[in-house]
């Protein structure tokens, strides 16, 4: 699994999360990790499970970092999972073109992949199409299949997570707060995946704490500082603190654009975790009590 989490995971079906359709008799999951073999699928899905698999891979490295990690979208990516182009798409005849040649006029760049890679990363999107439709026939058993132990080892040292959190401060009791699937997906993904920018929920407030902010320095006036609404190649746009809705084009360089994310470091450990380590490192906040 050595790549499969990097910059992306399988949405809505996390790793170690065995899934199964109510009723079913066979355990499966889509987008597991490698070695659950013909299991690897959601029971129903008509997808290949080892094109599945290698698509998670593709798309992790590939496209997660922009369109999130189980591709539910991000700053200037849309949700694939509800994209109409995916819904209606069959055998890759409408999606394959898109990751074949990019969309540069949209910010999307061509990919380089061969026609089996892309049939494979199609695989994975449509697996978590099928997913989404069916959320309500599959039931999530237990994941705590990981070593704690190696897990605080991997906290501590190479996660380098205790230099943000701390098991007396901020995660005291966090096994007690959340089931352990919820809290695996909250670590794995403190933003639900979906790459906001800390806005709140429906009618909520922003959560500020975690909030992308941006500032914006134009060639020729002050810079202009504020929550990020939206960035591409192309445009930028933020609300200021007092609630100032501002747009700039973009060329190049120009303006000058510096984002600030609280949470990147959990982006940037997608690209060095292993099956292993979020096996254990779950089995280990399961424990702080």
């Amino acid at each position: 699994m050595h790549e499969f989490m990097r910059r992306g995971l399988a949405g809505l079906l996390l790793l170690g999360a065995v899934v199964i359709p109510l009723g079913a008799q066979e355990p499966a999951v889509a987008g597991a990790a490698p070695g659950r073999g013909a299991a690897a699928a959601i029971v129903g899905s008509k997808e290949d499970p080892a094109a599945v698999e290698r698509g998670g891979k593709l798309y992790g490295t590939t496209c997660g970092g922009c369109h999130g990690a189980g591709a539910r979208g991000g700053p200037g990516a849309p949700d694939l999972v509800r994209s109409v182009l995916v819904l209606d798409d069959e055998k890759g005849i409408l999606i394959a073109p898109v990751i074949r040649d990019g969309r540069p006029d949209q910010g999307m760049p061509k990919m380089n992949l061969t026609e089996a890679q892309i049939g494979d990363v199609v695989a994975w999107l449509h697996v978590q199409t099928y997913a989404a439709g069916h959320r309500t026939t599959y039931a999530f058993l237990d994941i705590v299949t990981g070593d704690a132990k190696k897990g605080e080892a991997f906290f501590n040292s190479k996660g380098k997570c205790n230099s943000c959190h701390s098991v007396t401060g901020d995660l005291k009791g966090v096994g007690s707060r959340y089931e352990a699937f919820p809290l695996q997906s909250r670590w794995l993904q403190p933003r639900g995946g979906r790459g906001g920018g800390g806005r709140g929920g429906r009618g909520g407030a922003p959560d500020t704490r975690s909030a992308i902010t941006v500032t914006v320095t134009p060639p020729s006036g002050q810079a202009v500082s504020g929550m990020l609404d939206r960035i591409d190649d192309f445009s930028v746009s933020l609300r200021d603190a007092a609630g100032d809705y501002h747009s700039f084009t973009r060329d190049g360089a120009i303006p000058k654009v510096e984002v600030h994310d609280p949470l990147q470091g959990h982006t940037d450990l997608l690209k060095i975790y292993t099956d292993a380590d979020i096996h254990n490192v779950t089995a280990y906040l399961v424990t702080l009590k």
